[in-house]
């Protein structure tokens, strides 16, 4: 999409809602002819857009569109680096697929902070390969990092996002969300949201992370997701209504930002007070399956490096660096 769609939707939108610009005075300052406006104008309106035109009093911005584009998004980011790139996508396989595409044509010439938002994944992956529920309404998106940290650092990054996803649902719809090792979001018993990490890595140093973010947002679970719907949440289910993506999407990459900078200043002893007040699997008995083996215990604690201490009902203390964890 090109800039100067945006340029004449921005002057539709300084205008404001239901008030009209004459044709002519679009296409005066943006040095367009009045064909060409007429073409922009129906382009907005194919993406979601709806515009009404008059002859005698122009053309006025009636509903925005309820796609997750950039120039929707940015009307409410707040953020020095974090999705001041953003590419958008209706349909793809993936965009951690088209993230790690984008790194190897361009290599260091990504900008740091790069989102790719996608409005459904034909091919999402979660965590251990699983296949990753995309459907119209949610949010998933990529996030390019270029932290330069330790690698034993990656889970901060992901702590990071997980307290951003809690708190940014907390924030804007008020609801008690909460975080369930190692990366998932939790609103009651149900999930809502969830994160994958991955990194290239030179001696040890990060050099690319990608934070891929999945968040059920506008979703029917019932509908699109039956056979799951014991198991997984939507906000627009837990409210009863659908919401602003945009706006929540904005707050989210603002939350996120804020932690990731402390995680790049070495502040990270807040994230793990703040990690450990919204968990969900803390102080809970839980069922932890490895690849190794499966046992209960209680979950006690996570440590410097985001391993989770679990206390086993034989009284061993075990340190779980990756599995699945199962409230009990």
């Amino acid at each position: 999409m090109t800039q100067t769609l945006f340029d004449v939707l921005r002057i539709l939108d300084e205008a404001g809602i239901g008030q009209p610009v004459p044709g002519e005075v679009i296409s005066e300052r943006l040095g367009i002819t009045r064909t060409a406006v007429w073409k922009y104008v129906n382009l907005l309106r194919e993406i979601g857009y709806r515009i009404d035109a008059q002859p005698k009093t122009g053309y006025s911005l009636e509903k925005r569109s309820w796609l997750l584009l950039p120039y929707e998004v940015k009307r409410y980011l707040k953020t020095q680096v974090i999705g001041q790139e953003m590419h958008h996508f209706e349909q793809v396989p993936s965009t951690d697929a088209l993230a790690r595409q984008l790194l190897h044509e361009v290599g260091d010439e990504v900008a740091p902070g790069t989102v790719l938002v996608a409005e459904q994944q034909t091919g999402g992956i979660g965590r251990m390969n699983r296949v990753w529920m995309s459907p119209e309404g949610g949010i998933w998106a990529t996030i390019v990092l270029m932290p330069k940290l330790n690698v034993d650092q990656t889970f901060t990054i992901m702590m990071a996002g997980s307290l951003a996803l809690a708190r940014a649902i907390r924030q804007e719809f008020g609801l008690s969300a909460l975080i369930k090792w190692p990366n998932d979001v939790f609103i009651g018993d149900k999930k809502v949201a969830g994160m994958t990490i991955e990194l290239t890595a030179n001696d040890d140093i990060l050099r690319y992370c990608l934070v891929g973010v999945g968040i059920d947002v506008n979703v029917s679970i019932e509908k699109t997701m039956p056979n799951i719907s014991n198991l997984v949440t939507s906000i627009s289910d837990e409210l009863g209504h659908e919401v602003e993506r945009a706006q929540f999407f904005a707050r989210f990459l603002k939350e996120f930002e804020r932690r990731y900078h402390m995680v790049l200043k070495g502040e990270t002893e807040p994230l793990y007070r703040e990690w450990r007040s919204l968990s969900c699997t803390l102080h809970r008995r839980v069922r932890i399956r490895t690849v190794r083996e499966s046992f209960d215990g209680e979950a006690i604690d996570i440590d410097e490096h985001g391993a989770l201490i679990v206390h086993r009902d034989g009284g061993e203390v075990e340190r779980v660096i990756a599995g699945d964890c199962f409230m009990l």
